[in-house]
């Protein structure tokens, strides 16, 4: 049992929480049970950790109700933690606001992100796993010879997919790519779909998968419906806003590999044991890419000056999206193959980043 306590205030984005697990395990392995406040939506994968006490949080009424929802939701939140007492209570986020949800909390040491601090800041061109690992442990600025690896849940459900049939079963995520706030504040974004790799180039890729005779498994939320009808004529598994996210972390290890963009899938299968990879353009994948055996990040836009353009809230103004579409599905399908040849002969791929023209494949 332990002797110390931690809250961590984290509703979501789902990248944003797995990458900040890491730390979370190291105040574990240091004594501290813990306890997270975290959003509906990432609360399933929580529960999959079992070390780790969910403390549900309306997060949707809180950040886009109305006044008398967003009081109820802080309330809400407030009476589950009034009577609680930790050792240490983190709230991961730098919008001064969100300091109001800990009001009743008492705490021994209480921290909260802020670019005033280099100590509380999270440094830019650095994994945010390994920021979030130096900002919560104190550690001397990070120093590591390894970046942390995502942290595997422990009790995750079965894979809802039959056994395979075919070769090689490969989960691609054509839809994806959503920011909670910055969609229900202001709707759909355009600018958003900077950060996909084009729905045309999955088709393609899907195409050479199944000419292979490869099973291939959609992979996305009820939000990306709107794909379906690409592959609607292709004989392809579709999960699409079929499963909860710890579903997805076990469709994943049913795969042998996921090819995913920059959104919340990619940190899934980065929790899974499967080749992952991940294609980027606007954002980059040093930066982003789970830090674990097998997993590539394919950086678009190689010679682009305005490559990386994004900052964690908006895009530079771009209507060509070239660093996308620079990344074809010639060279995923040749990454892919490289990847699953290694694992097959045993090899072990450490994780890296590669440029278009297939550098340091």
């Amino acid at each position: 049992m332990a002797d110390r306590s931690t809250l961590i205030v984290k509703f979501g984005q789902i990248g944003d929480v797995i990458m900040a697990i890491p730390a979370a395990h190291g105040l574990h392995e240091q004594g501290f049970e813990i306890y997270w406040a975290g959003g509906r939506a990432v609360l399933p994968l929580l529960e999959c950790y079992s070390w780790i006490h969910p403390m549900p949080v309306n997060d949707k009424a809180i950040l886009f109700g109305s006044r008398i929802e967003r009081a109820q939701g802080v309330f809400s939140l407030w009476r589950k933690l009034a009577l609680k007492r930790f050792d240490f209570c983190a709230t991961l986020y730098y919008d001064r606001r969100y300091r109001v949800l800990t009001w009743p909390v008492r705490a021994r040491r209480r921290l909260f992100l802020s670019r005033r601090s280099r100590e509380t800041t999270l440094l830019p061109g650095r994994h945010h796993t390994d920021e979030y690992l130096r900002v919560l442990l104190e550690t001397d600025d990070g120093c590591r010879e390894q970046s942390a690896r995502p942290v595997r849940p422990d009790r995750l459900p079965p894979s809802p997919l039959p056994n395979k049939t075919a070769s090689r079963r490969i989960a691609i995520v054509p839809g994806g790519v959503k920011h909670l706030v910055r969609e229900q504040a202001t709707g759909e974004l355009p600018e958003q779909a900077l950060r996909r790799w084009p729905v045309e180039n999955y088709l393609a890729l899907t195409h050479r998968l199944l000419d292979r005779g490869w099973e291939v498994v959609l992979i996305g939320g009820p939000e990306d419906d709107w794909v379906k009808p690409n592959f609607q004529d292709l004989a392809v598994t579709d999960c699409i806003g079929k499963l909860s996210l710890p579903e997805v972390v076990s469709v994943c290890d049913a795969s042998d590999a996921v090819v995913s963009h920059d959104t919340g899938p990619l940190h899934l299968a980065g929790l899974s044991d499967t080749c992952l990879i991940g294609i980027f353009g606007p954002t980059d994948p040093a930066t982003r890419i789970p830090r674990r055996p097998f997993s590539v990040g394919i950086w678009g836009g190689q010679g682009f000056a305005c490559r990386p353009c994004y900052d964690g809230r908006n895009f530079a103004p771009c209507k060509f999206n070239g660093c996308m579409h620079q990344v074809t599905p010639e060279l995923v399908l040749q990454v892919l193959d490289r990847l699953l040849d290694a694992r097959s002969c045993g090899e072990i791929v450490p994780w890296r980043t590669l440029c278009p023209d297939g550098a340091g494949l």
